[in-house]
């Protein structure tokens, strides 16, 4: 005997509750509301950058902060061009990268792929403990160990200062490593099982599965992974500062020598000795608006990225 459909002799019978669950509305509301918090915070610091920003460029050419190759807004006489700074953020970035995403897919492959599970429990958890390690500490680990490594490792290069835009960069990419790997592995270990077997049945071996199945399928993730760890590069703080220090005033593409990148700049000259309103003052938020709209230039290439990669499994 058939068993009966549901609302059979009922036909205005629901599968809702017969009673309101003010519980589930509450919820409701209270994660509307955190969206619109996000919302909110957001365009609150597009308002705070807007304003000041707009009063630096009735003053300044866009052309002249953009193309000018001497960053010294606090020297006489004064020079606005930011390319200095833009370089210099670029190039902590790249080195970063350069040791940050071998590094990370390098664990996230091992750990998806070839570590045990105990092994993996001890590994992923110590990656991630690395993530909160105070930025200080990492900017004076760079300074008083890495470059003495470096200088150990490659005496044949012609070291400079104390304070090199390399060694910053490495140290940054040390310090998102944790970023790129985690958020891979998790990526990659979402890859249905399915797709191992049926590689493993045609007789691929667990390195070709790793790299040609399970990376490939897992590409949207591991994209965003690496976005993320830019994102984190671009906006650090200390460890360019004590690392890289304040840099030349001028353009320069040398590795081995200090460099001022944008954040240290802001976090240099925000110490509140500066007077509300003149030029100096609104030199930071300009500052900080061309570093946010390099990060959301950069967030939107991604997502356009993630969407064209993206595999979905049903």
């Amino acid at each position: 005997m058939a068993a009966p459909s549901v609302g059979a002799g009922n036909p205005h019978r629901t599968l809702e509750a017969a009673s309101p669950r003010y519980g589930e509305k509450v919820i409701k509301v209270l994660l509307a509301l955190c969206g619109a918090l996000s919302v909110a915070v957001t365009t609150g610091i597009v308002v705070s950058l807007l304003f000041p920003t707009i009063r630096f460029f009735r003053e300044i050419s866009i052309g002249e902060f953009l193309t000018g190759t001497l960053w010294a807004p606090a020297l006489v006489p004064r020079s606005f061009g930011v390319l200095p700074i833009v370089v210099g953020t670029l190039m902590i970035v790249f080195y970063a990268l350069l040791v940050a995403i071998p590094v990370g897919l390098a664990s996230a492959i091992f750990l998806s792929e070839y570590a045990p599970s105990r092994i993996r429990k001890i590994v992923k958890p110590a990656l991630e403990v690395l993530a909160g390690i105070p930025t200080v500490a990492v900017g004076l680990f760079a300074l008083w160990y890495l470059r003495p490594l470096g200088e150990t490792i490659f005496p044949f290069l012609t070291w400079g200062p104390r304070q090199t835009v390399i060694v910053a960069g490495v140290a940054v990419g040390l310090m998102i490593v944790p970023i790129v790997a985690s958020i891979s592995e998790d990526a990659m270990r979402a890859v249905p099982g399915g797709l191992r077997e049926g590689a493993y049945a045609l007789g691929a071996g667990k390195l070709k599965v790793s790299t040609r199945v399970v990376f490939p399928a897992a590409i949207s993730g591991i994209v965003a992974s690496i976005v993320l760890a830019t994102s984190r590069a671009i906006g650090e703080t200390m460890v360019v500062l004590i690392a890289a220090g304040a840099g030349r005033p001028d353009l320069t593409f040398d590795p081995f020598a200090p460099a001022q990148t944008i954040t240290a700049y802001i976090g240099g000259a925000a110490t509140g000795d500066i007077p509300t309103g003149t030029i100096l003052y609104d030199t930071i938020f300009a500052a900080g608006a061309l570093l946010f709209l390099m990060t959301l230039a950069m967030n939107m290439v991604a997502i356009r990225l993630v969407r064209r990669f993206r595999e979905v499994y049903e």
